[in-house]
């Protein structure tokens, strides 16, 4: 069977390359004799694996010396406890805006540690916008301040970072890291699953700024401390090595596009081939705010949800995989990440007209 055209939400496409590669070197990495499935994680080998990721990352990302870049297990719900655990420290409390399930579980896990106002939310309509911020809201002793850059979910992100002053602004950026240029020195630290962007599900990258680390709470488990990870490169125990590596293939993938800014343009490019369709289907109608929407996350539906089992049906039969939308929104949604072509993008759009045209 021929590989599909996969619209998953994560784990996401990857790059043909960097499996085609990754396929090469499965049984003999650089001539070591063995897989780096198979390698000591203290090894030369593999500690120059794990080195080169991180070297490419802050590359990419422009992140500065004075921010540590972990890699760790846990994905990034386990971030919803990490950051209050080594953040909420000095008020025990934090501001956050609710703007979708991932949020909202970051929240209620916060809300274990210490006080947490939620600053805006847009709940009331199904977190398709995002919310306008009064910053006479926010609180001036938060520990910090946690965003959700985008909304696998809705379609949704923030296109302006809140001004929160002195206050760190904590940033869950799963579904957009690299997909567009952030400046890191914005943040106080960035937290990610590469599941969508970067590599297998399994590994999360932290990006955090060294003097916020050695404060955790008293309790915190060893293995939740960042500062035990910082101080250890990400050793301190055995990593999910396999990830890295395919982490770092992607990396390597990404720079030969020409990097953050080149990938950014097209995903644009994408997303405008999406929307500019949606816009004018007498069908098809995107579900987010027009001045929010994602472009990474592409949620659309039929007209009243009268076909979209049939459209996904159909489209499931012609290769177009994955477009089912989320079990809390119903109809679909296209992901369409730095790995999916345009040229594929645009075969969607083919499609769906095609389809308008035959249920007309």
């Amino acid at each position: 069977m021929e590989r599909v055209y996969n619209f998953s939400a994560g784990p996401g496409a990857l790059p043909e390359a960097v499996l085609a590669k990754a396929q090469k070197e499965l049984l003999n990495y650089d001539n070591t004799g063995m897989s780096v499935m198979e390698m000591s994680h203290r090894s030369k080998d593999y500690m120059a694996i794990i080195e080169s990721a991180e070297q490419l990352l802050r590359e990419l990302m422009q992140v500065p010396d004075n921010y540590k870049v972990l890699f760790l297990q846990g994905g990034a719900t386990s971030q919803f406890a990490m950051v209050p655990l080594n953040l909420m420290n000095r008020n025990n409390k934090a501001d956050y805006v609710d703007t979708g399930v991932w949020s909202t579980k970051a929240i209620k896990e916060a809300g274990r540690y210490g006080k947490v106002n939620v600053v805006a939310s847009s709940a009331d309509k199904t977190f398709s916008y995002i919310p306008k911020l009064d910053q006479s809201k926010f609180d001036l002793g938060a520990d910090y301040f946690h965003i959700t850059t985008n909304n696998t979910i809705y379609g949704t992100r923030f296109n302006e970072l809140p001004n929160t002053g002195k206050v760190p602004l904590v940033g869950d950026m799963s579904s957009d890291i690299l997909s567009k240029y952030y400046d890191v020195t914005n943040f106080g630290l960035i937290y990610a699953g590469a599941q969508k962007n970067m590599g297998p599900a399994g590994v999360c990258v932290v990006i955090v700024k060294e003097e916020l680390l050695g404060n955790a709470i008293d309790f915190t488990p060893a293995m939740m401390n960042y500062k035990n990870h910082a101080d250890n490169g990400s050793m301190f125990n055995t990593p999910p090595t396999y990830g890295i590596y395919l982490c770092k293939l992607v990396y390597e993938w990404l720079k030969e596009q020409g990097g953050v800014e080149a990938i950014a343009k097209v995903n644009i490019d994408k997303a405008n081939a999406l929307y500019e369709y949606l816009d004018n289907s007498e069908l098809f109608s995107g579900t987010a705010a027009k001045e929010d929407r994602s472009i990474m996350n592409v949620p659309f539906i039929t007209k009243g949800h009268q076909l979209d089992d049939q459209f996904l049906k159909e489209a499931a039969a012609k290769g177009f995989v994955n477009l089912k939308g989320h079990r809390t929104t119903g109809g679909m949604r296209a992901s369409i990440y730095n790995a999916m072509p345009l040229l594929t993008v645009q075969k969607l759009v083919d499609f769906m007209k095609q389809f308008e045209q035959a249920n007309k």
